[in-house]
């Protein structure tokens, strides 16, 4: 029986880990490993993967990966690992520079989202999470924003040829879900719903309103972007006026999200302004809308987030336990030991008390007819896709 928010009583949860994931490095970067390595000791030190089956890993085959990117692209990737000085199909740049053993960390994380559908998939967990996934701007003959294999296409394109017949994926990264929505923009079966910073004023520079779908698959790309500055409440009026709505329509067998905190106030690579209350109600959204449509089977990557110290680690910490249904109240102290282990390491900036900031997010209902950037943004993603959808733009209960 479903609780009254939404959520049933199975939150049976998988986490894929594994310290081979600390091997996608490309140096001095903003992608660091170490954010993943210091979730993981918040998350352990707070009890949250108590409550959590830990699945180590296992790189994703050539085989596999071919039906994500081309051969050529994947012998790219192979010849770029042994050598430093590579340049093509978009390696070897500042943002994907190379690294020796390249193909195989990347794989890594890619059969790593691939083990996690097939976890969700099965019923051997309810929800799944590789947290080093959501790879989500590889394209299929090249590299892009940090990202060699796109992990999420292949984790979609596991669970179809599992026997999906309609995969939701809700991309709530500060970034446009590029590689993501081109993989699926013809194709009926994959619902690709992307809020990002508008591509005006942040990379990709892509992913507008009119951005739909095409041929059979129009109407199954959503994409609603965001001004920047935009903060918790607008941020949270925004995805209630799209998300649900859009996705319930669709009827997914499962909910695919990729749940990057790169949205946060402090991220130094974009400009929206999310405290980490507001990221803890965007998961809790997804986790309601998981059971809402899809009988709770919800797949979750990670992402971008590049506040190493004061934001990735809370926030994604928040993010397990949510999918565990047990969610961890924002006035909680982070442990002492969790702190002392940084001090130990050398670290001297300032470190967070608590597991929240301060602020209840109290976004109100969308109405139509508002003014601001961001209303005429919300109003512009619903008459480009829900008529596409069977939903009215203009009524508030769609």
């Amino acid at each position: 029986m479903s609780s009254p928010t939404g959520i049933g009583s199975d939150c049976r949860t998988t986490l894929i880990w594994g310290q081979g994931y600390l091997g996608y490095d490309f140096g001095e970067h903003p992608l660091a490993p170490v954010r993943l390595d210091l979730t993981m000791s918040l998350a352990r030190s707070l009890g949250v993967l108590d409550r959590l089956t830990v699945l180590e890993p296992a790189p994703a085959e050539e085989s596999e990966l071919l039906t994500v990117h081309g051969a050529g692209y994947l012998a790219a990737v192979r010849a770029a690992g042994d050598d430093p000085g590579y340049q093509g199909f978009g390696l070897g740049s500042s943002d994907n520079p190379v690294f020796p053993g390249m193909f195989e960390a990347a794989a890594l994380i890619a059969g790593g989202s691939r083990l996690a559908a097939l976890q969700v998939w099965s019923g051997a967990a309810r929800h799944a999470m590789n947290i080093a996934g959501g790879l989500h701007h590889a394209m299929r003959d090249s590299a892009a924003g940090f990202c060699v294999f796109n992990d999420v296409v292949l984790a979609i394109r596991t669970l179809l040829a599992a026997g999906a017949r309609r995969v939701a994926y809700v991309d709530i990264d500060v970034h446009h879900g590029d590689g993501v929505e081109a993989a699926f923009y013809d194709d009926p079966r994959v619902l690709t719903i992307s809020m990002h910073q508008d591509p005006r004023t942040l990379y990709p520079g892509t992913g507008v309103a009119t951005d739909v779908g095409s041929g059979p698959g129009e109407g199954t790309a959503v994409n609603l972007a965001l001004p920047p500055g935009t903060s918790d409440d607008g941020w949270l009026r925004a995805f209630q006026a799209v998300v649900p709505g859009a996705v319930t329509a669709f009827g997914p067998d499962v909910l695919v999200t990729q749940c990057g905190c790169d949205t946060h106030h402090e991220d130094p690579l974009a400009d929206l302004a999310l405290t980490i209350e507001g990221q803890r109600a965007a998961y809790a959204a997804l986790h309601r809308l998981a059971h809402q449509v899809a009988d709770g089977r919800w797949l979750a990557m990670g992402g971008g987030g590049y506040g190493v110290l004061r934001c990735v680690p809370r926030t994604w910490t928040h993010l397990l336990a949510e999918m565990t249904g047990h969610p961890i109240d924002p006035r909680t102290e982070i442990p002492q030991s969790w702190s002392e282990r940084l001090r130990r390491r050398g670290v001297t900036a300032a470190l967070p008390q608590l597991m929240g900031e301060g602020r209840e997010p109290q976004p109100q209902p969308w109405a139509p007819g508002g003014e601001t950037w961001l209303d005429r943004s919300i109003w512009a993603t619903r008459h480009a896709s829900f008529p596409l959808l069977g939903l009215d733009p203009e009524d508030p209960r769609d």
